[in-house]
């Protein structure tokens, strides 16, 4: 695509979203009257439509911080000739995240004008408004209005749907500010993500340098995208790994990468493994109706592993990204002197300490083929009878004959043990915990159907109170004087903040009586807090908050709970007071 016409895929990208947090209007560039002739009026968005909108609404935008990583799409003197201040902030939008001096520059930049102008909107863009955009005004609500970056995603997301779509963006915010591990998956790319798409070009239409690395370009079912390359990716952060190597040149990254999406039948692009989610009180009654098996959630870093031969071994992470590992040998049990192939595992590297060195471990907690076999068709247990018996002791049957010299390896492999559910209180305990040598960081429940790549609603992952954040707290009171009737008002408290962040008067006609019964209208009412909702019935929207009684401490809380249409939020519980 030339880069004289508007970008990729911006003709029918939405022109904007809602305020966020009452501070930023996020939106996709606007482009001007030079473009007009390639785009069609109804999907045309300039200066002075942008104008328009900001009066109908009665608001004033004092600042647009332009991120877009050219200067060709409109004229600034026209942002400025309405008074509101134009800022350009340069951010590369292909293949790399804001980098933190950017963050900083954007942080910097919104707080000193926040001092000065403390109720006028800030506008802020990149080409389409979703991940650049997203990525920098999440940072500014963790940073300086002491939002959890569950909190700040998800409220993009609502303001600006379906929020921030790019996985190595989340997966950033969250290593930055929180626990990448809690980091949701990707959301569904919108429709108009599919138009007109150029892989030689970047989000703001500019040829790509070869310092943008190159893509998979073979062919794949359903809408499945070409691969980006994540060039620089590193293997077990923190820990110097012997005989890994990451997999850049083609065509052998792109078989790599379409062998494992096929094996476990994905047809989208991207990172093929199952995904949990977070465990609620509306998920929590799977576990009694259906059969689940629980183990430890380890603090380590997701890979699935293919074995396509000897020497042929390979690790895939969240990313995509796509290691070589040598010297790492799995023979075939019933032929010990033949190795497997067309062979696809799921597990974790962790790392333990063993006398004070650091030992790099990989666990095995599925299998999806073996040996060109559908096992992730059959039971969990069965899956886990096949890693024990066709994985695991083959090495160990070569090991004890000096077959394999364990030492010469990059690192151990092993399978992770499942029990029934009536030992996960016994899996949290010290007396368990002291017996592995890397920290447990709460519980994943495993259902015993079928492996399902993407997101799995079924396959619960719990963390105890003490390793989550609290988002929101509502404070329901009666607020009263001499001489005045007594109102019942709810407060709504956000983050750290020991003030309310809005509060609300409870109608007489609408008594609160504390049971999973009300949640409905506590979620109405803190739709209305959040969003000024003026309707009497609020539709479901990214915020899901009751008061129920919390399965686990048995007390009245007010609790945060994910919609399955839009990015999850950290499951908390806060007590009332």
């Amino acid at each position: 695509m030339s880069n004289n016409g508007p970008p990729p895929r911006w003709r029918n990208c939405p022109r904007r979203g809602q305020p966020v947090a009452g501070k930023f209007l996020p939106m996709k560039t606007m482009l001007g009257p030079r473009y007009d002739d390639q785009v069609a009026e109804e999907n045309r968005f300039n200066p002075s439509m942008l104008s328009n909108y900001l009066k109908s609404l009665k608001v004033k935008m004092g600042l647009l911080v332009d991120l877009t990583n050219t200067t060709r799409f409109y004229d600034r003197s026209e942002i400025e000739k309405e008074g509101i201040k134009y800022m350009k902030l340069q951010c590369k939008g292909h293949g790399e995240c804001p980098s933190k001096e950017t963050t900083e520059m954007f942080i910097r930049l919104c707080e000193h004008f926040n001092e000065k102008n403390p109720t006028d909107l800030i506008g802020v863009h990149c080409t389409h408004g979703f991940n650049r955009t997203g990525f920098l005004i999440c940072a500014y609500l963790v940073e300086k209005m002491d939002w959890s970056i569950e909190a700040a995603v998800a409220a993009f997301a609502q303001a600006r749907a379906p929020g921030i779509y790019k996985g190595d963006y989340l997966k950033e915010l969250f290593r930055r500010y929180g626990d990448e591990e809690d980091a949701p998956p990707a959301p569904e790319l919108p429709e108009w993500c599919f138009d007109d798409d150029d892989g030689d070009v970047d989000d703001d239409g500019n040829a790509l340098g070869q310092e943008s690395g190159p893509s998979s370009s073979g062919s794949a079912p359903g809408k499945r995208k070409k691969e980006k390359i994540k060039l620089g990716a590193v293997f077990l952060e923190g820990v110097n790994v012997k005989g890994v190597t990451q997999v850049t040149v083609q065509p052998k990254l792109g078989e790599i990468q379409r062998m494992c999406q096929e094996m476990a039948e994905w047809d989208k692009s991207g990172f093929p493994g199952a995904q949990p989610v977070s465990m609620d009180r509306q998920n929590l009654r799977f576990l009694e109706q259906n059969p689940y098996k629980v183990s430890w959630k380890a603090d380590g870093t997701r890979y699935m592993m293919l074995i396509n031969g000897k020497n042929e071994v390979y690790m895939i992470d969240r990313d995509n990204a796509v290691f070589h590992i040598s010297n790492l040998e799995f023979p075939f049990r019933k032929d010990p002197r033949v190795h497997l192939s067309n062979t696809l595992l799921d597990g974790e590297m962790i790392i333990d300490k063993v006398n004070g060195h650091p030992v790099p471990r990989y666990l095995i907690y599925d299998i999806i083929k073996f040996n060109g076999q559908p096992v992730g068709q059959c039971d969990f247990n069965i899956r886990l009878l096949c890693i024990e018996k066709e994985i695991i002791s083959p090495r160990m049957e070569k090991m004890k004959t000096g077959q394999i010299d364990k030492t010469k390896e990059p690192f151990s492999v092993r399978n992770k043990p499942f029990f029934d559910i009536h030992a996960s209180r016994k899996l949290l305990e010290g007396s368990f915990t002291s017996q592995v040598s890397h920290e447990v960081d709460g519980l994943i429940f495993q259902p015993c159907g079928r492996y399902k790549p993407g997101r799995c609603d079924d396959i619960l992952k719990w963390k105890p109170p003490n390793l989550n954040s609290v988002d929101f707290r509502l404070k329901i009171t009666k607020v009263g004087g001499e001489g005045l009737l007594p109102q019942t008002v709810g407060f709504l408290y956000v983050g750290n903040y020991d003030r309310p962040f809005a509060s609300m008067k409870i109608p007489m006609y609408q008594p609160w009586a504390l049971s999973p019964n009300t949640a409905d209208s506590v979620y109405c009412l803190v739709s209305k807090l959040l969003t000024g909702c003026r309707s009497k019935s609020c539709s479901p929207g990214v915020i899901l908050c009751q008061i129920t009684c919390c399965y686990f401490c048995g007390k009245m809380c007010f609790t945060v709970s994910p919609n399955v249409n839009m990015l999850k939020m950290v499951i908390t519980c806060h007590h009332r007071t």
